[in-house]
């Protein structure tokens, strides 16, 4: 039957994660849709299937989710499952998060590491089999924990064992036919975590994890490591006669260089292994805003500015390198840190809460890719006004003292 000419060919085949996953075609993103500052209000499947419509229109198709404690995800598939029967032009997929605590994680007790919180475990995972069966054609990855095995999270970190028992369940149920042998199975950690840290995380459990998994999803976040590790960030002496944008070009380049050497030594460890699996990035971001560490009272790393920047290159880099990049994130979400309204957490997202565009998207804007569009209601407008010069007031060059002036 000729298809309607409305119609979009791709939407009504049954893709898989190896067609989409790495694919430029098919841009990924974190998301978690929370517009208030606590996760107690949940999102409206009205409000879901709003942000839907502005980042398919932006040319997202890949959702990362992060668990299933809450109704968000499965209010998501339901909202992305309507809105493919209203419109056959539409199409997302999404890798679904299942979140693995240990035993004593967010409590008064001391967290004890190396044992699970098993039930609340296996009800994540079941869960997300039930999902993954109910929206075959939407869910296409199930992630087994968020950073699980980074030591750093200290209130709920768990051993790579955990996480392997749980990727092999569910590769045994792709085995039996219960789940589709091309849903793909991963953990989404730090690259720490896999094998590109500290020889404290070179366990075996960690190598037949490796082995274990259909791919590797990698979170990296120079960023951070702007106040904790400043090995690459700030003018250098060799630089000093550019100009203040030029400056800013040169450390962003350093960052996203950063970046890849982040992936370089996950890559490394997997092939030192005997391992040879894709390897995607599950996170990374730059934050807009921060009223400490990496605010300009701090390692002055965050503003629309850099984000902008970092958010191309982190985009020209796995899209040029066959790799998916779930940027964290699409919106900003006040409830990370509720008690602190200018932290960092709070100020990742490319839109604002109420829906305006940070500068990483103000061209977007200009192309009217979000003609009709709204976010709570409000159409999609610049942040700034779209006043470069007001936002450029607001950005220090790293390790210098005075505020960049729009030329």
């Amino acid at each position: 039957m000729m298809l309607g000419c409305n119609e979009n060919p791709k939407a009504n085949q049954q893709l898989t994660a190896a067609d989409i996953l790495g694919n430029p075609e098919y841009l990924a993103i974190s998301y978690g849709g929370y517009r208030q500052n606590t996760r107690d209000i949940q999102p409206t499947i009205l409000e879901l299937k709003e942000d839907m419509r502005l980042l398919f229109s932006m040319g997202v198709k890949i959702l990362r989710t992060y668990n299933l404690q809450f109704q968000q995800a499965p209010n998501l598939l339901k909202a992305i499952s309507e809105l493919k029967e209203e419109d056959s032009n539409f199409e997302m997929y999404v890798m679904l998060g299942v979140w693995i605590d240990c035993q004593n994680a967010w409590t008064d007790k001391a967290p004890n590491h190396n044992v699970e919180d098993f039930e609340n475990n296996e009800a994540e995972i079941n869960k997300a089999v039930k999902l993954a069966k109910q929206y075959p054609d939407i869910v296409k990855v199930i992630a087994v924990g968020n950073e699980a095995m980074v030591k750093w999270a200290t209130s709920y970190y768990v051993q790579p064992g955990v996480i392997l028992k749980w990727v092999n369940h569910l590769q045994n149920l792709k085995a039996s036919g219960e789940l589709s042998k091309d849903l793909w199975i991963t953990s989404s950690d730090n690259f720490a975590s896999w094998g590109g840290g500290g020889s404290e995380y070179h366990v075996k459990d960690l190598e037949k994890l490796v082995h274990a998994v259909d791919y590797i999803s990698m979170h990296t976040y120079p960023m951070h490591d702007t106040h904790y590790h400043p090995v690459f960030w700030g003018v250098e002496d060799k630089d000093s006669t550019l100009t203040d944008l030029e400056k800013l070009d040169v450390v962003m380049l350093r960052a996203k260089s950063y970046a890849v050497s982040q992936y370089n030594s996950v890559f490394n460890y997997m092939i030192s292994i005997g391992a040879n699996k894709p390897i995607h990035i599950g996170e990374t971001g730059w934050a807009s805003h921060s009223n400490a560490l990496y605010g300009n009272h701090g390692s002055r790393a965050t503003d629309e500015y850099k984000q902008a920047l970092y958010y191309k290159h982190m985009r020209d880099w796995t899209n040029n390198s066959n790799m998916s990049c779930f940027y964290f994130e699409a919106f900003d979400e006040s409830w990370k840190d509720a008690k602190n309204p200018e932290g960092s957490e709070n100020h990742f997202g490319l839109f604002t809460v109420d829906g305006k565009a940070k500068y990483a998207l103000w061209d977007a804007v200009d192309s009217n890719v979000f003609k009709g569009l709204t976010r709570n209601g409000n159409p999609i407008t610049k942040t700034y006004n779209g006043n470069k010069k007001a936002l450029m007031s607001s950005v220090l060059i790293p390790s210098e003292n005075q505020l960049i002036t729009q030329k």
